[in-house]
């Protein structure tokens, strides 16, 4: 699985790159803290797939990096993504790396 660390997502950001930000936490997780990108929870990753671009780098996190790494998982295999990134340590990581 290819990953990504929170260092090269801030630089992602930061040069305004081309590519998609999705957040598999659950809504109420997104309210308490965000790093921005499209809330998708995991449980509903597979029926909202048509809202994950396939022709762009798309960077997937959740708080650790666990759930993340299944919605990829899940993707690739049964959907045939091949532009998925795990924020590697999820957005916990980012919050202590980066902000």
């Amino acid at each position: 699985m290819k990953e990504v660390n929170a260092q090269e997502l801030k630089q992602m950001i930061d040069s305004k790159e081309d590519f998609q930000l999705i957040d598999v936490r659950e809504p109420w997780e997104v309210e308490e803290t965000s790093i921005g990108g499209l809330n998708i929870p995991l449980a509903t990753v597979l029926t909202r797939a048509d809202e994950i671009s396939k022709d762009k780098k798309t960077v997937i996190h959740c708080k650790g990096g666990v759930r993340s790494a299944t919605a990829i998982q899940a993707l690739e295999q049964k959907l045939g993504y091949t532009n998925l990134y795990n924020l590697k340590g999820g957005i916990m990581a980012y919050l202590s790396e980066v902000k």
